[in-house]
Order: C-alpha cells, then structure tokens, then sequence
C-alpha cells in the first residue's frame, strides 16, 4: 500500500501549488477590476523631507542636547563644537584691532609734526625769495630752502602714508575678529527647520571634518510618496491634482494628497522594483505630497502603501476615496 501512495502525494503537491497560485492571481485581478473606472493605482514608500546637519569645520564635538527622536524647532541649539582655540584666536585678533587704534593715533601725531615742519619750511623758503628778490640772499640760500621744504614734504607724505597702513591694520584686524566670531557661531549647530531628530550620528568628544554628521534630521510636515506611472497616465496630471494613499499600516485610513511634481523625462522603473520586466519598462517620477500630515501622526517615513491618481481630472473619486 505504501508503494502506491508516495507517487500519488508527489502528484497531489504541485497540483496543490498550482492551485494556490491561480487562486492568489484570481485573488490580485480581482482586486483590480474593483479599482473605478479613471483611476490608477501604484506603489511607493512614504518618504520625509531629510536635512542634515554637518560641522562646517573641522573640530572636536563638545556638547550634543537632544536624542534621537525628539523634537526641535528651527533655530534650536543641538549640539556645540569646542571653541576654545577660536576664542583665543579672537581675543588676540582683537588685541591687535586695539594695538593698531595706538599706531593710527601715533601716526597721526606725527602727521602733525611733519605738518608744521613743511609749513616752517614754506613760510621760509617764501621769506628768502622776497629777500633774494630784494638782493639780501644768496641763491644758494634759495636752493638750501628748498631742499629743506622739499624734504619736509617727503616726510609729510610718508607719516601719511603710516597712518593710512595703520589703518588698513586695523580693518585687517577687525576682519579677522569678525572671521573668528563667524566660526565660533557657526560651531553652535542649529536646527534649520521644525523638525524630528532621525538620527544622532556623533557622541561629545568625537573629532570630527569639515562636513561632518552630527544628526539627521526629517521634517514631518513634508511627507510625500514618490511613484512611476506609464506615460498615458504620467502625461495626464499636473502640480496639484488631487490624489490619495493608502498605507499598509493603515489600510482603513485615506490620506488626501496632492501632485506636487512630474518628471519631464522617463527613466527606467528603479532597482527596488521586484520584477525584472517592471524595472525594464520607461516610466515618470511622479511627487505626491500628503496635504495634512498632522492630522495622521501614525503614518510614519518609510511606511509602503499604495497611491491612486486620476487619469481625467472629470472622474469623481468614489465613495471609500
């Protein structure tokens, strides 16, 4: 009896399989002839806006103040570099803003010295012209005097030209001291939007390049849900046609979304498409955007779903829409 049945349950087995699979195919045809007449369904991921936030220089990471998870509003301190060697970089850059005021103001005293000195020269030189005019004095005497004026001219122009290098120390100085506070405030990393801290990627004492990650960042109140639709229905919508999702999370809930973009070149279905032949046929980047993300805090990034779009803007979405 044993002999007759072991053929008999290497038969049965596939045909079982067989069965199972034309019933699961009866089961997804089914599935989309309920789908109303207009519209078309395709599958994604939600995804969330992602801001990262990076050390502009390089440095050793002094403080982080939030955990993955929380909260944080734009503007909000999150984590410190040490600024040590930048402040002291900057208490001396404006030590040297004071010492250059000190040489502006010595230079300018000697500017008046030298002033005087040229205005002697020249009330000189014009009294031994009127007394060599009057054959009192000696043309030697003429050229003595003008060599004098003459070098208390040069030496005039060079005090001036000191006060203005010293000057120009001074907004060089003051440049730096500006450059240094920009550094130091730009080692407080701040939150750029409201937003949920994804991911904490440093710990305090870590050094870390110019560009280095501290956190991630995703901002809740931009989830969208890219999908790749043919060309006959890519071709059909534009910014801010309404559309719907449906998360496999949440599948008793819609979520009212909007176009928010249309690629203007196909492209290959991507990578993360299951079937080879999906990912071998020419398809549009379509943007669709949740219109209230609040008002579902469970739908969550990186939640698969499905996305249903209008194919005639005339078609009114049905009752369970």
């Amino acid at each position: 009896m044993s002999k007759h049945s072991s053929p008999s349950r290497l038969f049965i087995a596939p045909l079982l399989i067989g069965l199972a699979a034309a019933a699961g195919f009866g089961y997804w045809k089914s599935l989309q002839d309920r789908l109303p007449e207009g519209l078309y369904q395709a599958n994604g991921r939600l995804e969330a806006t992602e801001v990262q936030v990076a050390s502009k220089y390089p440095g050793r990471l002094a403080q982080v103040l939030v955990d993955e998870g929380d909260s944080v509003e734009a503007g909000q301190l999150l984590a410190r570099m040490d600024t040590r060697t930048l402040e002291a970089q900057r208490a001396q850059a404006e030590s040297e803003v004071l010492r250059a005021h000190d040489n502006v103001a010595a230079a300018q005293a000697v500017v008046h010295v030298r002033e005087s000195e040229r205005r002697l020269a020249q009330q000189d030189l014009a009294r031994f012209r009127e007394l060599y005019a009057r054959g009192h004095a000696s043309g030697q005497q003429i050229d003595q005097q003008q060599a004098r004026f003459d070098t208390a001219s040069a030496a005039l122009a060079a005090a001036q030209a000191q006060v203005q290098a010293a000057q120009a120390a001074i907004n060089s100085a003051q440049a730096m001291v500006t450059q240094l506070t920009s550094e130091i405030e730009d080692s407080s990393l701040r939150a750029p939007i409201n937003a949920v801290v994804q991911l904490r990627l440093a710990e305090p004492g870590e050094v870390l390049g110019a560009g280095g990650r501290v956190f991630l960042l995703i901002d809740p109140a931009d989830q969208y849900m890219n999908v790749y639709l043919p060309a006959y229905v890519a071709g059909r919508l534009a910014a801010q046609d309404e559309a719907r999702m449906v998360l496999d999370a949440l599948p008793e809930q819609v979520l009212p979304a909007q176009v928010a973009f249309v690629a203007a070149k196909a492209q290959f279905t991507p990578k993360e498409v299951e079937t080879r032949d999906e990912r071998q046929k020419l398809v549009f980047r379509v943007k669709l955007r949740l219109l209230d993300p609040a008002a579902v805090p469970q739908a969550k990034p990186g939640m698969r779903g499905s996305a249903y779009v209008r194919k005639d803007a005339e078609v009114s979405w049905p009752p369970q829409f």
